[in-house]
């Protein structure tokens, strides 16, 4: 491993530093004594920007009727793989990283400051980004390590093992600080593994709390599974970032699909707490409750997708709620405080599922899951989103998602016993897929507009900002700036490469605006000004 330090000029980023350094600036970036949920400002200051998930900034120097002037003000080429991770923004210096990698740069300039590389083993499928506490950065590596570093020079203060990387664990997930301690969650779907989410303490990197994703044998929630053995053999992998409500001290993280994936035979029940949302007491991690998205799941479509925290009426009462636009196609939208839900609606087309519960949550339909001849789902192999985060723009009142849409045949792969030949269990085989930037009116779950963006995958985040300004990509390679209310384009550029795998964020330094987007192996930041 190695880490590189450089001098910089710019005297935004000496500023930065001195922030990082002053207890008034930590306590404004950190504190949880204001227990309410503001919207992020100035700064970027976690992977979401503040810990409700809504990705609505509210900066306002680049708005509706200017957006069209945007200019390029800095490129930083990194020389690595795809990015996917989201850059924080703290005292003029972004932090971002892939697989292995992280680097320091100046906010202002693109200049790096540091930069800091580790060669491991384990999964490199992306990294989501990074967190940042009292002059601390922590990000997960490949072969499931934490990592805890100096903000000011990228130097190491501590590391741990968070899981077996001989087990196909990994991490992906950008961390979550919640009162000192460290939240994130493994990844892992090569063989068969339970999972967990884990707080560390933010000083020494020592465990205080963690929570299986699979309950207890002889508990109501394991009686869900036909025996303790499919139990074991796990899954509900937790590799998203999760959402915090420091008024009711609530974690709301999402969990991933079980084992076997996609052969259900030998797992008969709703299998939990997989493919749900859990909310989780914040100081010891018990759950408090969940909601299942995807009972008994064959087709790997968890529901780690953000939840989605904001207040606003729900058949004109005030509601403290939560909002998932799920990997199975349904949008969903519960009582935070309580997990009932209040809205079960799908938003692309579909028909895996045979109706509703009582609980909100849909009941699959056996003749959709995988069969040894094949099953046809209305529905895109990948699911209607995937790690793509959503916005909810409370001016509009709307919840904005890039989904696809299309058909796919499923196929059961067992061997002469009848059992799952691998950790799958099946297979499939894409036969149509397109694209669409939704906008999804949390009341009802209708679609006031609908933005095609091409056949193929989507998998771009959204940004919304107080400019009334949607930030998005598309499937044609284009950066996209768009007007909330109606999705007409106010402004577009084509950097070329791959647009669609991470999200854009925004800032503000020295008076002026940014607005974030990877593209490839490139960041590229844009402002009303340009290039200095």
């Amino acid at each position: 491993m190695f880490f590189r330090t450089l001098k910089r000029s710019s005297s935004a980023a000496t500023v930065g530093f001195l922030l990082l350094a002053s207890p008034g600036y930590l306590f404004a970036q950190n504190s949880t004594a204001k227990k309410s949920i503001s919207y992020v400002g100035a700064s970027w200051p976690t992977f979401n920007g503040d810990t409700s998930g809504r990705r609505y900034s509210s900066l306002s120097q680049i708005d509706k009727a200017n957006v069209h002037s945007l200019k390029l003000a800095w490129a930083f080429q990194t020389h690595a793989a795809t990015l996917k991770s989201t850059p924080l923004e703290i005292g003029g210096v972004l932090y971002f990283t892939v697989p292995d990698h992280l680097w320091a740069i100046d906010a202002k300039t693109g200049e790096k400051i540091w930069e800091f590389r580790r060669d491991s083993q384990g999964d490199h499928l992306g990294q989501r980004g990074v967190a940042f506490y009292n002059g601390r950065i922590y990000f997960g590596t490949p072969d499931a390590h934490l990592f805890c570093l100096d903000a000011r020079n990228g130097k190491k203060i501590w590391d741990v093992t968070v899981a077996d990387v001989a087990f196909g664990y990994y991490i992906s997930v950008a961390p979550l600080i919640v009162k000192g301690l460290v939240v994130l969650g493994a990844s892992g779907d090569s063989s068969n593994v339970p999972h967990y989410i884990e707080a560390l303490d933010w000083k020494t990197g020592k465990a205080v709390w963690k929570t299986s994703v699979l309950p207890k044998p002889g508990t109501p929630a394991a009686r869900t599974w036909p025996n303790d053995q499919a139990m074991r053999n796990g899954g509900g992998a937790a590799w998203m970032t999760g959402t915090y409500d420091p008024d009711l001290n609530l974690i709301y993280w999402g969990t991933g699909n079980p084992h076997p994936v996609d052969d259900g035979l030998g797992r008969a029940g709703a299998n939990l707490y997989t493919c749900s949302i859990l909310a989780l007491n914040a100081d010891t991690g018990a759950i408090v409750w969940y909601f299942q998205a995807s009972p008994h799941d064959t087709h790997d479509w968890d529901a780690v997708q953000t939840p989605v925290l904001f207040n606003a009426k729900f058949k004109g009462q005030p509601r403290e709620l939560l909002a998932q636009a799920s990997r199975n196609g349904y949008f969903f939208v519960l009582d935070r405080k309580t997990g009932k839900n209040l809205l079960t609606v799908p938003y692309v087309p579909t028909n895996w599922a045979e109706g509703i519960d009582a609980n909100g949550s849909p009941i699959p339909n056996p003749a959709k899951e995988p069969q040894p001849a094949g099953g046809l789902v209305k529905m895109g192999a990948d699911g209607a989103t995937v790690w793509m985060s959503p916005s909810f723009d409370p001016e509009t009142g709307l919840f904005y998602i890039n989904a696809m849409e299309g058909y796919t045949c499923w196929y059961l792969a067992l061997n002469k016993h009848g059992q799952p030949k691998d950790h799958q269990g099946g297979g499939y085989l894409q036969l149509t897929l397109k694209s669409a930037l939704l906008a999804v009116d949390y009341k009802t779950g209708k679609i006031r507009w609908r933005r095609p963006s091409g056949n193929g995958p989507l998998n771009a985040g959204i940004l919304t900002t107080a400019g009334h300004v949607l930030f998005t990509a598309d499937a044609s390679g284009n950066v996209l700036a768009l007007d909330p209310l109606g999705g007409r384009v106010l402004w577009h550029t084509r950097p070329g490469g791959d647009v669609d795998d991470a999200a854009p964020m925004t800032y503000q330094l020295d008076g002026t605006q940014y607005v974030v987007t990877g593209v490839d192996g490139v960041m590229y930041a844009w402002s009303l000004t340009g290039s200095l």
